[in-house]
């Protein structure tokens, strides 16, 4: 099949030598080739996929992986190929830039590359911004339901008053959940001090009688339908929730905050660069960035975009005015530290019951 392709993809360059580019400007040879996209699964709106295809003539055969380490094994086992780009987490990243397997980008490809906030650049996963694309970011905030909260709420801390027992869930990510202890402890998410960890990690074990859930898929579900009555959430499910119940109360935490980003990269050996690079430079677009975005619900990660995103989502999809609450990313610690944070998971999951 990979070789009928290729004579069929050669006899369109012969026919076709120039085709038109995401950006708008032509491209080398770009018509009927394939885009090998790694990813996870609704990563995109369908009109942005579809729209690729029609203006640059380049195929998307669009691959998923369910974890960051899956698409990682993969990535390794084809040496940096198979895949023309991938989007996964920041930390993975970090790995599969060290391990050889991302190529630098040449940003004189990507016309739309200014359209990037500089809020989500020069991070720890690409310091000097060489190898990656962030594309949507998101923040570890609490959400309550006012009629079922009778207590204020401002900070991590406030979910261990006693008013709330029995009725907080939390995303089933330790490094979020016993950073948030940290947090509460003055703490940064990334210490590596093995007695800063344990302690963090007692302070966690008295929340535990107000945990009723701890779960990843749909938390934002059961508070709607009152089952808990605050959560720490990702941002997608706090956008899905307020789009919902507009009642709900979000809360960027006094302590300050976590948060991730999502970004692409081109593999080290890429078969097809040229068709990522357009790709890249489309989703760039700042009314395309928007789009993708609010079909995401995941922060905007383009200073451009944000003027284009839709009035109801604005609220949840960028940062507020005035925002001047603390944010650090959750980075890379010792083999030591994490196995601390596993055995911490491990202890309060089963004081939580869960």
């Amino acid at each position: 099949m990979k070789n009928r392709f290729l004579l069929i993809a050669l006899a369109a360059a012969l026919l076709f030598p120039l085709a038109v580019s995401a950006g708008g400007s032509k491209a080398k040879s770009t018509a009927k080739k394939q885009l090998t996209l790694f990813t996870w699964d609704a990563m995109f709106p369908q009109e942005i996929l579809d729209g690729f295809e029609a203006e640059t003539g380049i195929t998307i055969n669009y691959v998923n992986f369910d974890y960051d380490e899956t698409m990682l094994t993969r990535l390794e086992a084809a040496g940096g190929g198979d895949y023309d780009l991938v989007i996964a987490d920041d930390y993975i990243i970090e790995t599969a830039i060290a391990r050889g397997l991302v190529q630098k980008l040449d940003k004189s490809r990507l016309s739309n590359y200014r359209n990037i906030n500089p809020i989500y650049q020069k991070q720890f996963y690409d310091p000097a911004d060489e190898y990656t694309v962030p594309y949507g970011a998101g923040v570890q905030t609490i959400v309550y339901d006012p009629a079922r909260v009778n207590i204020p709420i401002s900070g991590y801390a406030d979910l261990w008053n006693p008013a709330l027992a029995d009725s907080v869930g939390l995303i089933e990510n330790y490094r979020v959940i016993n950073g948030l202890a940290l947090k509460v402890l003055g703490q940064s998410y990334n210490t590596g001090d093995i007695g800063t960890i344990r302690s963090a990690g007692e302070r966690l074990l008295t929340l535990a009688p107000n945990i009723r859930l701890i779960r990843d898929d749909s938390l934002e579900n059961e508070l709607l339908a009152g089952e808990i009555s605050a959560a720490v959430m990702y941002t997608s499910q706090v956008t899905m929730a307020k789009m919902e119940n507009p009642d709900l109360e979000v809360v960027f935490p006094k302590e300050g905050i976590g948060f991730g980003i999502m970004a692409g990269f081109i593999p080290s050996k890429a078969p097809n660069p040229d068709a990522a690079y357009a790709f890249l430079n489309y989703i760039l677009d700042a009314q395309r960035g928007a789009q993708c975005f609010e079909y995401l619900g995941y922060y905007s990660t383009y200073s451009a975009s944000d003027p284009y995103i839709s009035k109801e989502f604005k609220e949840f999809l960028t940062l507020p005015e005035g925002f001047n609450t603390d944010m650090e990313m959750i980075g890379s610690i010792s083999a030591e530290a994490d196995e601390e944070h596993t055995r911490i998971w491990t202890a309060f999951k089963a004081a939580a019951g869960r």
